[in-house]
């Protein structure tokens, strides 16, 4: 265990601070230093991949991995994180799960590897920023979301009205038919700084998650106006994006505030000027041309795909719980115990394989683990992610009781990402790492240094 404080306590009055915890300090703060990389890469990969280094938009896809890489062999060696029944599960399972690939399944090495980095180095990675990271950490990144939305909605605004050829809307690689998906209207849904509008729209989840908990927020973590601007740019978002995965995250996030309020009353208030806000905000913007016609563009996506679907309990029963019996049901014979591979339900594993980017498996994420790993081997996947995300919310639930109620708010963003969020995307898997290990942080509730500036005078000290 990282022992909590820096003075070592052995002597009367001695404040001369241990060389060794002196020494452990800096590892961590060194590792920090690599989740706030991890976080900017993260937001920025796709940029990255498109406008800056187009070349290598391949070994790109992979950025975080190194870091990830780093951090855990920090951890790891400074024995600030060892290991837990999730990571020896996991690793057990990919180990098995990759010797099939190679000797019974595609036995391509590279994307078996690709494959197999999901659990061996992403999922550890989760556990590493929960133990390393404060309460504070988890409202410093909060506020970070909030300070990059009004440039990442002004980025959408000139990709969604700019053809497909403009430069801001170059696709992977610099590919000039251009990075969005087809939407409505004539309309594509825009990436941002992402290379997929599926990292896009957890962006946006995440921060409508943070827009709500710092509207409810006693301690007055930021500030009010950067509050409302965030608030306004996330509502523009939600019709400029055309995703429907938005919406349904923005509408999450409001019903966990609702009921983290209903279990406090003194939040309730709160909960009715947030929701106010919100109003007067969407009216405000509603007099707007940009916004006007991008709402025009969502309701007709939204129509058009219910006809398709078989309206919302078709869209919520096939995404969702559909998707969860159907990887069953229709697993074949030849996967039922050895899969068909690692990594060949991934997109870069399909195009390493085939040349092209399609499914080769499933789109869904439970029907790509037991399709790669096999029946059992994918359930106990699904089976230690479900039990990740159960453990979570029954603690937050636990939080709330002591007016802690920012873990809880993030399993309104986790809880679909953790359990069934596509892993196989690198944003997706990215926001699922760094969302879990944010709520394992934020369930170590308020630091015993009360002022911020305070604690940031010591995390100066200790860097030093």
């Amino acid at each position: 265990m990282m022992q909590t404080g820096p003075w070592d306590n052995d002597t009367e009055m001695e404040e001369e601070i241990n060389p060794e915890i002196l020494r452990q300090q800096k590892v961590v703060s060194y590792i920090k230093k690599g989740i706030w990389l991890y976080f900017w890469l993260l937001i920025l990969e796709g940029a990255l991949r498109k406008w800056v280094f187009p070349s290598l938009a391949t070994p790109l896809l992979i950025v975080r991995d190194p870091v990830a890489i780093a951090v855990l062999i920090m951890a790891f060696r400074e024995g600030i994180f060892t290991s837990n029944a999730y990571t020896i599960i996991a690793i057990i399972v990919t180990f098995v799960s990759f010797l099939l690939t190679l000797f019974v399944g595609h036995a391509d090495v590279t994307v078996a590897v690709y494959g197999a980095r999901i659990m061996l180095v992403q999922f550890p990675l989760l556990f590493v920023i929960g133990t390393v990271f404060t309460y504070t950490d988890v409202i410093k990144m909060g506020r970070m979301l909030l300070i990059i939305a009004p440039f990442m909605t002004i980025l959408m605004a000139m990709q969604f009205y700019s053809p497909q050829s403009a430069w801001v809307n170059r696709g992977v690689g610099g590919d000039i038919a251009g990075g969005g998906f087809s939407g409505a209207m004539g309309f594509y849904r825009p990436p941002g700084t992402f290379s997929f509008i599926t990292g896009l729209a957890s962006y946006y989840g995440f921060v409508a998650i943070y827009v709500v908990f710092f509207w409810l927020d006693k301690a007055q973590h930021v500030n009010k106006w950067l509050l409302i601007i965030a608030t306004g740019c996330m509502l523009a978002a939600i019709p400029m994006s055309i995703s429907r995965t938005l919406l349904f995250e923005v509408i999450l996030a409001f019903l966990f505030g609702v009921l983290a309020a209903s279990r406090q009353p003194t939040y309730l208030p709160r909960m009715a000027g947030t929701l106010i806000a919100g109003i007067i905000l969407f009216v405000f913007l509603s007099n707007f041309g940009f916004f006007q016609t991008a709402t025009e563009a969502f309701i007709s996506r939204f129509e058009s795909a219910d006809r398709i679907e078989g309206g919302l309990k078709g869209t919520l029963g096939d995404r969702f719980l559909g998707g969860m019996v159907s990887a069953v049901t229709e697993t074949s014979e030849q996967s039922l115990f050895i899969g068909k591979g690692l990594g060949m339900g991934t997109n870069a594993g399909a195009k390493l394989m085939t040349g092209t980017n399609r499914f080769l498996i499933s789109e869904g994420e439970w029907g790509r683990i037991i399709g790669e790993m096999g029946l059992v081997l994918g359930l106990v996947t699904i089976l230690l992610r479900f039990h990740l995300i159960a453990s979570m919310t029954l603690n937050s639930i636990r939080a709330l009781r002591v007016e802690n109620f920012l873990p809880w708010m993030l399993i309104g963003f986790s809880l679909i990402n953790i359990l069934q969020g596509q892993w196989a995307q690198p944003a997706s898997l990215g926001f699922a790492v760094l969302s879990g290990g944010l709520i394992l942080a934020a369930l170590k509730g308020p630091e015993y240094v009360d002022n911020e500036s305070d604690l940031e005078d010591f995390d100066a000290e200790v860097t030093q």
